[in-house]
């Protein structure tokens, strides 16, 4: 059903590529009026092109604070309210280990992670607060909630932002202020070009590549794509979620659920063969049963 989110207002950071975009197409679609925050002034100026009146354009930079608290009060001057908030910019990082870490790698993912969910969270609420309440959605990651999904820096980020999404939302739920976040898994975006340091076109390029070969990493045999993310952070921001505060909703095809199929029997050949059992056999026993 169409209108999911109509005549409510939203902010949207890292707006203008990957899962922002995508979710910038979903909540217009859905009768949402849109602040698209991002630092890409030309794919934003193409986003206020596409959709007119629905949406405003705003350069935000989340690791300066006053972008942020700029970001929100646009929302009230230009649509006249603010029913949620999606802080979503975010980069993979610095691949800096417990050895080699340096004090601006670690400022500088916290500062884009931690610190702008924080900000976006506190700029969101007084005016939340005031129309009787709202929705603080976050992008955390499957990074955050388990080891091997992504360098040391950005999973301490995301884990953080759990953390913080479950003590928000015990603060804020009697406000009627719900607070969630999302834990994507391997999804199609520039964020893996750009982590390796490749430039934004560049970057922009590889997503096909990478839904290519993400497509079996997980249970489910495709790759995570930007619209699932906008589901997930639509059902949060809708009013179809509304006793649904301090989730950590995972998006990942079921990739930490463990390994399928051939990369189970992988797992498992070493132990098999020791005790003189087949590997053979645990693959087909894992076999999808023929129909």
């Amino acid at each position: 059903m169409a209108g999911r989110l109509h005549d409510k207002v939203a902010v949207i950071t890292g707006a203008a590529s990957g899962i922002g975009r995508g979710t910038v197409d979903l909540f217009v679609k859905e009768g949402a009026r849109v602040i698209a925050a991002d630092v890409q002034d030309d794919k934003g100026e193409r986003l206020e092109e596409e959709y007119g009146k629905a949406l405003r354009y705003v350069r935000c930079d989340v690791t300066k604070e006053g972008d942020i608290k700029a970001a929100i009060d646009l929302a009230v001057a230009s649509f006249g309210r603010l029913d949620c908030v999606f802080n979503n910019a975010g980069s993979g990082g610095p691949l800096e280990n417990a050895e080699t870490v340096t004090a601006e790698g670690f400022d500088s993912v916290m500062h884009l992670h931690v610190r702008a969910a924080m900000f976006g969270m506190k700029y969101a609420v007084p005016i939340m607060r005031a129309h009787g309440g709202g929705s603080i959605i976050s992008t955390a990651s499957i990074a955050g909630l388990q080891n091997g999904f992504g360098p040391l820096l950005y999973s301490v980020a995301k884990a953080a932002i759990v953390h913080m999404t479950t003590v928000a939302a015990a603060q804020l739920g009697p406000m009627n202020i719900r607070v969630n976040c999302i834990c994507p898994g391997l999804i199609a975006t520039p964020i893996f070009a750009k982590g390796m340091g490749l430039a934004t076109q560049v970057a922009d390029q590889t997503v096909a590549a990478v839904a290519e070969a993400a497509k079996n990493s997980q249970p489910i045999p495709r790759a995570g794509l930007p619209r699932d993310i906008a589901e997930a952070a639509l059902y949060l921001a809708s009013d179809a979620s509304s006793f649904v505060n301090g989730h950590a909703l995972v998006v990942d095809g079921g990739i930490t659920v463990g390994p399928t199929g051939d990369a189970q029997t992988q797992v498992y050949a070493p132990f098999l063969k020791a005790m003189g059992i087949d590997p053979g056999l645990l693959e087909q026993m894992s076999a999808p049963p023929k129909t």
